[in-house]
């Protein structure tokens, strides 16, 4: 499939008024004074928290942070992965599957074909096989994949793989999608043009989202939100609204609203990295 050049800055639009703040509605995720640590005893090491969180049915909230500060620990607790140390965490859901998560190295099956792997969550949930056929031909078709959907993995780039990732998550239809640096692993061409493209689904479904990123010019193209964490234990210290509203395009990137926000959001990140060197390694 031929890949879209990212955008020249000729195409670049005046920054939109910042849109609605989320509605006043019960939060989709809410974490109040969680917590988690690893270990025991005198060696048990406090990687999050604590930390309070509420994400809006429909927002897109990424997190920055230095590494080991906690976000994939969040992420995996948001999963059922991991369970709280301390404190809580809620989805409110009403769907049959509230939550999906894409992780950064892809996590699809080298045996399955293309089709299988976006149709697998379909068939835990027990989905008839002609819809659940269906419903993953449609998601190859919008990652534009549909021609692949006899291959299998070893055949397709890492841009295609991560499409396929993110289409068997889409494809379950859920409440909340949950992104742990999906396009970190990325050359940096490829991880603008999916992030175009991510930008794109998101805006159409709404799904609510919560992104993990090391990048801060990521975090910005994407989120309606983004939330600073401190060196571990990750606690949530600052939060940004971009002040670009919806539909959004990638373009973006080069408005000058774009650049200050980018080099604010690293001046606070700044001290949280040099106070954390040097500190004990756990998962992030």
């Amino acid at each position: 499939m031929g890949e879209p050049h990212p955008p020249t800055p000729s195409a670049v639009p005046r920054p939109a008024a910042p849109g609605p703040h989320p509605p006043a509605a019960a939060p989709a995720l809410r974490a109040r004074a969680l917590g988690r640590s690893f270990g025991r005893g005198r060696k048990a090491v406090t990687a999050l928290g604590p930390l309070d969180l509420d994400v809006a049915p429909g927002e897109f909230v990424c997190l920055v942070g230095p590494s080991g500060c906690g976000k994939s620990t969040l992420l995996r607790i948001a999963a059922g992965l991991l369970r709280p140390g301390t404190g809580e965490l809620e989805i409110r859901a009403t769907g049959a599957h509230p939550a999906a998560m894409i992780f950064q190295d892809y996590g699809i099956y080298d045996w399955k074909s293309v089709l299988a792997n976006v149709r697998f969550g379909l068939d835990v949930q027990r989905v008839p096989r002609k819809e659940a056929d269906a419903r993953a031909r449609s998601w190859l078709a919008r990652m534009g994949l549909a021609e692949f959907a006899d291959a299998y993995p070893a055949a397709l780039s890492g841009g295609m793989r991560q499409r396929v990732a993110i289409a068997r998550a889409l494809a379950v239809e859920p409440e909340i999608l949950l992104m742990d640096e999906p396009f970190a692993a990325l050359d940096a061409q490829l991880r603008t043009i999916l992030q175009d493209e991510l930008l794109g689904l998101t805006q159409h479904t709404r799904t609510t989202t919560l992104f993990i990123t090391h990048s801060l010019e990521e975090a910005l193209v994407l989120g309606d939100r983004v939330l600073v964490m401190s060196a571990r234990p990750g606690r949530i210290i600052a939060e940004r609204r971009p002040p670009f509203g919806r539909p959004r395009s990638g373009a973006v990137r080069a408005a000058p609203e774009f650049t200050a926000l980018k080099t604010e959001l690293w001046e606070l990140l700044r001290g949280e990295v040099d106070g954390g060197a040097g500190t004990e390694a756990v998962p992030a």
